[in-house]
């Protein structure tokens, strides 16, 4: 078997050594004779598991006391329903802003405008979201619920390098594809919501960190599995949890815990980028989707001069072992998406792989 270097936007590449662990405990968790997906999520084997994911978190994040970190069902979309469900009745005016940097914080809004008054405060669209708008903080109402950003922009390659402070308004991110790739104060934030297919594990689940001061202002009607209250009073547990996604979520924090941490693993994201925009920079043949100052370091975005060798460009890194860089569909061009889990070696594989490919076709 040769294992290529995905590029995948998600579900995204994990780090080997944890999906052979995975392998090799599949079938008999800790001598139990029995997988981890097949035993009680109430029994005590796996609520070690469960307490052991949670303490790795926290220290790797940072996550202060005051705030509850929940596992939920449904992956980040349904976060953009569940959010404005917990946090619009914080005021009778059901106000919610939105700063609308790509096509997902676009669906977060609309689904948020089922539930109360989503109005969009800053946009990109008029460059096709190739930056991060300003936003004047001081131009909210004031009885805003919530203000709700996407941190890290997968289709356009964008992200906020700085964040905006919103005062006594929570700040809402999604996080999905940048969480724990670089370091964070959390407590600029009333709510994070990332799902796990990015950096965290598998897809289908997604965590939520929020300030507890923030619980228990759900709307009226909101669904029992969609209250953050509900997984908080019951260690996300009050059904049946994900369980395998925990547990290979506690083997992608040991993982990276293993690196250095979040720190360390910063630095090295910091290097994969530069390595590969500084070649997209130096060479004619090979444009940059987003505008410098607002790069993202864990979607690296590009056009070819010539469009219609995308799928030749495409074609020879498939075959070179360079899974998965066809741009999204709403975009085109092509997409390196380079999340923890990736080596520096495969961000060096696809910059040698772009330097012949331009010397031969440019």
């Amino acid at each position: 078997m040769t294992r290529v270097y995905n590029f995948g936007a998600g579900p995204a590449m994990l780090p080997e050594t944890v999906m052979e662990q995975a392998r090799d405990e599949f079938l008999d968790f800790q001598g139990m004779g029995a997988s981890v997906i097949e035993i009680s999520h109430r029994s005590k084997e796996f609520g070690a598991v469960l307490d052991n994911t949670d303490s790795l978190f926290r220290e790797l994040s940072g996550l202060p006391d005051d705030y509850e970190l929940l596992y939920v069902h449904g992956g980040a979309q349904m976060q953009f329903s569940a959010v404005p469900l917990n946090l619009m009745d914080r005021h009778p005016a059901h106000k919610a802003a939105y700063v609308e940097t790509g096509n997902f914080a676009r669906l977060a809004r609309k689904e948020a405008e089922r539930f109360g008054n989503a109005r969009v405060v800053a946009s990109s669209e008029d460059s096709n979201f190739d930056h991060i708008p300003e936003l004047d903080p001081s131009g909210l109402d004031a009885d805003t619920s919530y203000v709700h950003i996407t941190s890290n922009n997968t289709i356009f390659g964008t992200r906020w390098q700085q964040f905006p402070d919103t005062g006594d308004i929570p700040l809402v991110a999604d996080m999905t594809s940048e969480l724990l790739s670089r370091e964070l104060d959390i407590r600029r934030f009333g709510v994070i919501f990332a799902g796990l297919q990015k950096n965290l594990g598998p897809s289908g689940m997604a965590v939520v960190l929020i300030r507890k001061d923030l619980l228990g202002k759900a709307l009226p009607h909101t669904p029992s599995l969609l209250n953050y209250e509900t997984y908080a009073k019951n260690h996300s547990m009050s059904n049946t949890i994900n369980t395998f996604a925990v547990y290979l979520m506690g083997l992608t924090l040991q993982w990276l815990k293993d690196q250095g941490g979040v720190a360390a693993i910063e630095k090295i994201n910091d290097r994969k980028a530069k390595l590969l925009y500084e070649l997209i920079d130096q060479n004619d043949f090979y444009t940059g989707s987003a505008q410098a100052g607002h790069r993202s370091t864990m979607n690296v975005t590009f056009n070819l001069a010539d469009s219609e060798l995308d799928s030749v460009f495409l074609d020879e890194a498939q075959k070179e072992g360079l899974y998965a860089l066809k741009g999204h569909r709403l975009v085109g061009g092509i997409r390196a998406s380079i999340y923890n889990a990736m080596p520096l070696a495969g961000c060096q594989a696809l910059a040698d792989f772009m330097q012949d490919f331009a010397r031969r076709h440019g």
